[in-house]
């Protein structure tokens, strides 16, 4: 007899990996929001990897039917992680609350409530505003993004088991770091202190999360030209 252990054994084995523009990643997506029920997709990978240009792209191409929710919205906030002493290591796991993120994505998975109102992660502050994305009933595509959706540790797992597909998007690591120097540029960082961050706790991140590929259901090398999102 298979055991619900083997089951989800079995569903983190061999991983697929496709060649694809964002166009047909879009694609993809849409026939996972017409498929009758209400769907989770999540959409990972290292810092720098695109997560936000292909989710963003997915739920502006769909519309009513999608509705885009980010992990970085359960970032502790500054003074919690100021008093822990972890702020010079915000982004690493243990800086999130992932137990909160998995009681949302059960909300959103069960979708008895006549909307969800999700919070979000605001850049310009560094801090997250609640109740600020409003999923309603009738949206049949959620889609999360964020680096540690496949991170085999408690709150963790318990996100990950309310998804129904995971796409890790897999970057080169050259490119990746040039995305995140130009992030930290944008929101201000001078440019030493970019590249230490991309080159510091960003990159111990990405190996953290790099570790996790062979979970997800999908590995993604986006092919073509697409613009980089600073927020990737």
């Amino acid at each position: 007899m298979t055991t619900a252990e083997d089951q989800t054994q079995a569903r983190f084995q061999g991983a697929q990996r496709l060649d694809c523009t964002l166009d047909e990643l879009v694609e993809r997506a849409r026939s996972l929001a017409a498929g009758g029920t209400r769907c989770l997709l999540g959409i990972t990978g290292a810092p720098g990897a695109g997560k936000s240009t292909a989710a963003q792209a997915i739920a502006t191409a769909l519309g009513d039917q999608a509705a885009l929710v980010g992990m970085d919205a359960f970032h502790l906030a500054n003074k919690v992680l100021a008093r822990h002493g972890s702020h010079g290591r915000k982004g690493a796991p243990d800086t999130f609350d992932p137990w909160g993120y998995a009681h949302l994505l059960r909300r959103l998975k069960s979708n008895r409530e006549p909307v969800v109102y999700a919070p979000v992660f605001d850049r310009g502050l560094e801090e997250s505003i609640g109740c600020a994305v409003p999923v309603g009933r009738g949206v049949p595509l959620v889609i999360t993004e964020g680096n540690y959706l496949l991170l085999d540790a408690e709150g963790w797992r318990e996100g990950r088991e309310l998804i129904d597909h995971v796409w890790y998007l897999d970057t080169g690591n050259d490119e990746r770091r040039r995305r995140l120097v130009r992030r930290h540029q944008a929101f201000g960082k001078p440019t030493a202190e970019a590249e230490a961050w991309a080159l510091g706790s960003d990159q111990r991140n990405a190996e953290i999360v790099e570790g996790t590929r062979e979970r997800a259901d999908l590995i993604i090398n986006l092919t073509g030209t697409h613009r980089p999102d600073i927020n990737a």
